[in-house]
């Protein structure tokens, strides 16, 4: 198989391309080329998809298949699309969960509303729901049911540069005391990036098209399990004060970003993590235990130093709760 990789140096990009590589796919990556590195062996064209004739490299150029991760503004989708229309014949763009208009009832799958987004839309204004819809709508309008659109929902394992994981790793490392959200039992729902790059690559090669929720089961894991598997890997002497979530909402604590991954029930995002994946279950999605995402990604962590900047985008602010607030809401605890 011969694979276009637009992107390919960030964190999904690059988990399709080791992937590929790993298959012994001939691999080729469109980009800037002012971050990151390729594996040995793939092929790199350059070029800005948001400049005048910035898509240039691409023409003569011949593929099984194109994976493209864009979140910026909708137009360079539809016109990497319509380059590349006789030159691939399939599509695969990598959506969000964050494309369903709100309120989402839980459990929701694929057929629910997506936001209000116009696939020509040129200027990105950072909304990112709204970018990622427009990308649908724009692969779907040159390559129609040629199009796969992967919902993905939050995404974790080694290379992750948003930092959730990375941030509980590196807590619970600290030691001492670390606030753990409740219930233990919490459900959570994610993917390892691992296991979308292979779900992507093996429905891409196959020709599969519409849109799918590609994150693991509701339950998969919870909290507990997550947190657990962190001490392990850490080694930590880390003990976890499993707090009910009245506590931590009446302290103004922000779910998903001061404590990463916990939504609880009830919260107005807890449908971010009680989707309808069966649909993607029936396409092939296979996910790898928690434990193994989480001893990866310590390990990958302990290699690289520090959650690694977003490729080509602008750095998102710092998710975690910092040391002063969780050490005052611990001592508001009973012993």
């Amino acid at each position: 198989m011969r694979l276009l990789m637009l992107g390919g140096t960030g964190f999904v990009g690059g988990a399709v391309v080791a992937e590929a590589v790993r298959r012994d796919w001939q691999v080729t990556v469109f980009n800037r080329g002012v971050h990151g590195q390729v594996p040995d062996g793939v092929h790199r064209l350059r070029g800005d998809r948001t400049a005048p004739d910035g898509l240039a490299a691409l023409t003569g150029g011949e593929w099984d298949l194109v994976v493209d991760t864009w979140d910026g503004a909708p137009r360079a989708v539809h016109d990497a699309a319509s380059a590349l229309e006789g030159a691939v014949p399939h599509y695969v763009y990598v959506s969000s969960g964050s494309v369903y208009a709100p309120p989402v009832a839980p459990g929701s799958g694929e057929e629910a509303p997506t936001v209000p987004a116009d696939p020509d839309a040129d200027a990105d204004d950072g909304d990112y729901p709204a970018n990622k819809a427009g990308g649908e709508r724009a692969a779907t309008r040159v390559f129609g049911d040629r199009a796969l659109l992967a919902r993905a929902g939050l995404i974790l394992g080694p290379g992750e540069d948003i930092g959730r994981l990375p941030w509980w790793l590196n807590r619970i490392a600290r030691g001492g005391d670390v606030l753990a959200p409740g219930p233990r039992d919490l459900p959570i729902q994610y993917v390892d990036v691992r296991d979308l790059a292979t779900w992507l690559l093996d429905r891409g090669a196959e020709g599969v098209g519409g849109a799918y929720n590609v994150v693991g089961r509701t339950g998969h894991a919870t909290m507990g399990d997550l947190l657990d598997a962190a001490v392990a890997a850490t080694g930590s002497d880390a003990t976890l004060r499993w707090t009910a979530p009245e506590p931590i909402l009446a302290a103004g604590v922000e779910p998903w970003n001061d404590l990463p991954v916990w939504i609880p029930r009830g919260h107005e995002y807890r449908w971010l993590q009680e989707r309808d994946v069966e649909r993607a279950y029936a396409a092939g999605l296979v996910c790898r235990p928690v434990t193994e995402t989480v001893a990866d990604t310590w390990r990958w962590l302990r290699e690289v130093g520090r959650v690694p900047d977003r490729a080509g985008r602008p750095a998102r602010a710092p998710v975690g709760l910092a040391p002063e607030r969780e050490a005052a809401l611990l001592a508001a605890l009973p012993a």
